[in-house]
């Protein structure tokens, strides 16, 4: 047994399928135009889906990414309806198939030995649309062999080191970003010019503080297991066990293997890991589970990974763009993250097309100066619920706290509109942050109901008060940090701060 505390570095792999060949790493240099139309810092869900995307619209696109081997992590394996939408409109739906990917119709709750069924929204969608479960290492080889399989897309092994300006120099703030150095496998540094730099690395990325102004918060650890020829009590269903101290997910990334995540709260692991799964989780698993998960914490392979909410305020350089987990975090506990990298790569590739050349930095920069608001509605609906709903879920021994969260499980249980509106926004068919807080409050009134049902009492009356500031404390502080004008008058919004102001006549690079 393994315990990995960092997904980057494992002992072994715990997709049991031979891995996907690695993307050969072109090594063509003489054949590098002068000036990329856009270089891609990172060929994850949001590098390759792009690096396709802007290849169809005739770009020619480098990739440079530090490892293109099949990835192998224990997040990023939920794509959500809306995801799956995005992944669609951009021509890439197929990266589902081959991959013994499961389709997911929704969502089993357990909470005190009951359960409650939810379903995804997708009346009036095509048959097609649903949640996906996969591994995500094959998920994201799919996607970069649909990529390079563009005539445009070059796809090179390497580590970005910096972003330089147009001549040749280090990049700093109010200068134009006129590419990157890199360095491959041969131990030799590049330099690589481009009309647009797009930063997209990931949750370790490089270049964050460059970019932006980053606010990082660790709520958590997930602890990763996979459950091998196990049936789910709902099959093709996410299943959330409200346990304590926090949540545990299971979910089918297979034929058959299910992972299990648990929530380790704090920013501290115990000492002994298994030993803290069998005392303290498994009484929290559901009967029908428990025996297979304690078979897990004694076969397979543990993996630790840490949680990262990443609420950043992007810089705007002319020249550069950030996109995906390199800007923008929300707790994994709702798997949203890879719907709000693809639906990005949607908006991104919807306001440069009409742009016939990318040469012009500032009227590309103009172009794009509303991207990082016009993406709230989205971003800010899935990174809200996210994190609020974990909040929600943990278990904290305040009884007023115990009561929203009772009153949360019960609500999603009614049905209809009462788990129907919810769950829209969650699976990213419904990107409207009002919605969101409507049915949060409203999940909060409902809660205050049942400690006056059928009779008020001062007890339930201050309860319920106590109840309500509980929720009022938990939503308000999450949309102050993701912008009250982004998230609600996105037309009101200010735009990053940027250098439209600071480089009124810069030349373009095919200028110099």
């Amino acid at each position: 047994m393994v315990v990995s505390r960092d997904q980057e570095n494992y002992a072994g792999r715990e997709d049991t399928e031979p891995p996907q060949p690695a993307i050969p790493s072109s090594e063509d240099y003489a054949s590098d135009p002068e000036i990329w139309d856009v270089i891609l810092v990172g060929a994850g869900v949001a590098g390759a889906a792009l690096a396709y995307a802007q290849a169809k619209d005739g770009r020619r696109v480098l990739v440079i990414e530090r490892d293109l081997s099949q990835p192998d992590r224990i997040v990023g394996e939920l794509l959500q309806p809306g995801g799956y939408l995005a992944l669609k409109r951009l021509g890439l739906a197929s990266a589902v198939d081959g991959i013994d990917s499961q389709k997911v119709y929704g969502y089993a709750l357990f909470k005190n030995n009951k359960c409650a069924a939810v379903k995804y929204p997708v009346e009036g969608f095509s048959e097609d649309v649903a949640g996906r479960s996969f591994h995500h290492g094959r998920f994201v080889q799919r996607m970069r062999q649909a990529a390079v399989q563009q005539k445009t897309v070059t796809m090179r092994q390497g580590f970005v080191k910096k972003l330089v300006n147009p001549e040749g120099g280090d990049w700093d703030e109010g200068q134009v970003v006129a590419g990157v150095a890199y360095k491959t496998g041969d131990g030799v540094e590049r330099t690589a010019r481009a009309h647009l730099t797009i930063v997209c690395d990931g949750m370790y990325s490089s270049m964050r503080k460059r970019l932006s102004e980053p606010k990082i918060k660790h709520p958590s650890y997930f602890v990763g297991l996979i459950l091998n020829n196990v049936s789910l009590p709902y099959p093709n269903h996410g299943h959330v066990v409200l346990a304590k101290p926090s949540p545990i997910l299971f979910y089918p990334i297979s034929s058959t293997q299910v992972r299990c995540l648990v929530d380790v709260p704090g920013e501290k692991l115990p000492g002994e890991m298994q030993g803290y799964l069998r005392a303290v989780v498994a009484p929290e698993v559901p009967d029908v589970l428990r025996t297979h998960f304690l078979d897990a914490v004694e076969h397979s392979q543990i993996r630790v990974m840490k949680n990262t909410e990443l609420y950043a305020h992007p810089l705007h350089p002319q020249g550069a763009l950030m996109l995906g987990d390199a800007f923008n975090m929300r707790h994994p506990l709702t798997g949203g993250g890879m719907t709000v990298a693809l639906s990005d790569c949607n908006l991104l590739c919807d306001m440069l097309r009409p742009l016939p050349s990318l040469e012009d930095p500032r009227a590309t920069s103009r172009s794009t100066a509303d991207f990082y608001t016009r993406r709230k509605p989205m971003s800010a609906t899935i990174n809200t619920l996210a994190n609020a709903l974990y909040k929600v879920f943990c278990y904290t021994g305040d009884k007023a706290h115990e009561e929203m969260r009772q009153a949360c499980f019960d609500y999603l249980a009614l049905g209809g509109v009462y788990s129907s509106g919810p769950v829209s926004l969650l699976s990213g068919l419904n990107p409207r942050p009002s919605v969101l807080v409507m049915h949060f409050f409203m999940v909060a009134l409902y809660g205050v109901g049942r400690l006056l049902w059928p009779r008020p009492t001062l007890k339930g009356l201050w309860m319920g008060v106590l109840l309500l500031l509980g929720a009022a404390r938990i939503i308000l502080p999450i949309i102050y940090n993701e912008g009250v004008r982004a998230v609600f008058f996105p037309a009101l919004a200010p735009r990053p701060t940027g250098s439209l102001a600071r480089a009124p006549s810069t030349p373009n690079l095919a200028q110099r």
